[in-house]
């Protein structure tokens, strides 16, 4: 029977890099059952006409946070819902972090919250989220 635990994901991800990962440039600083910790370097192409990072970015490295949260708890699962705030600019140079928690954990969907600082801990982003377990 498949591990719905996600003990199976949490050692997937400490020994495997996703091809989302590598492209974006992410890393994952840390993983725990209901929680994950991922970074990125803001790099010159994520930057909008402004000169800022596109919301695209943060959203997603927001999302791998969130993504690695839950799957930590019940997997596999995705997201039904993920509203992301945009609290202030992030520039190119920039490192992010996304730090996500899980807040409820039911039988089928979880819940999570996610905060996206920069390296002198100033918060960029909030994001909340929904999943919900995928059956085979």
């Amino acid at each position: 029977m498949e591990d719905k635990t996600g003990d199976a994901f949490i050692e997937l991800m400490r020994t495997h890099n996703e091809s989302i990962s590598s492209f974006l440039g992410t890393k994952i600083v840390d993983i725990s059952s209901g929680y994950a910790k991922v970074s990125m370097e803001m790099r010159p192409e994520y930057l909008n006409f402004y000169g800022v990072v596109f919301g695209g970015i943060i959203m997603s490295l927001a999302d791998q946070a969130f993504g690695c949260a839950v799957n930590s708890l019940k997997y596999p699962s995705l997201a039904v819902q993920f509203n992301t705030y945009f609290l202030t600019s992030a520039y190119g140079g920039d490192r992010l972090t996304a730090e996500a928690r899980v807040i409820k954990s039911g039988r089928r969907v979880s819940v999570a919250e996610v905060s996206v600082t920069n390296q002198d801990g100033k918060l960029i982003a909030r994001a909340t989220g929904t999943d919900i377990i995928v059956e085979k």
